[in-house]
């Protein structure tokens, strides 16, 4: 049999959660200003310390940021693979050591937790020093800037919050935009 080509993919898995379906999938929102700031993460400093210090410094609690690489001297992640007890699609994974390793590049998003405190949700494709490359959920608080800072480009997000809200259809909090309190 003669082999095909073609410019067809594999439809996507469709992902059904558990709870009642929300028609409007992605919450969005505008704001009218916003600043951009060249941030340096400093050494030795976590990941959580290293972008919400000087950001709450200059008045930025709520935040999209992009980490540009650099080494971390130590580093711990988590994927979520489906969830075995079904309660949701998805469950993390207890954390996995990276040891020291390079960050390739990061998406960060400074908010609220559900208590009002700091909250820094990441993921990022990572390089082991053994050359594997991950990826996945990095757990800020266990992620240690190495020797040289790491450059991040930050946008403000000024006219509204970025809170952890329990989401119905998922069945898990999520990371949701809201008034600012």
């Amino acid at each position: 049999m003669a082999s095909r080509v073609t410019s067809e993919f594999p439809r996507p898995r469709t992902l059904i959660h558990p709870g009642a379906f929300n028609p409007v999938r992605i919450q969005s929102r505008q704001s009218a200003q916003a600043r951009h700031v060249r941030l340096a993460l400093q050494p030795g400093l976590s990941l959580f310390e290293a972008l919400v210090r000087p950001l709450a410094a200059m008045g930025i609690t709520h935040a999209s940021t992009t980490i540009l690489g650099g080494f971390f001297s130590e580093l711990q992640y988590c994927v979520a693979p489906p969830d075995p007890s079904g309660r949701a699609v998805i469950a993390y994974t207890a954390p996995i050591a990276a040891g020291h390793c390079t960050m390739v590049f990061g998406n960060a998003t400074i908010g609220k937790d559900a208590a009002g405190r700091p909250l820094v949700h990441c993921h990022a494709a990572i390089r082991t020093e053994d050359g594997a490359v991950r990826g996945g959920h990095i757990i800020p608080h266990a992620a240690i800037v190495g020797a040289e800072p790491i450059a991040v480009l930050v946008t403000s997000l000024d006219d509204f919050e970025l809170r952890v809200a329990f989401d119905p259809e998922t069945n898990i909090s999520l990371l949701q935009p809201a008034e600012s309190a």
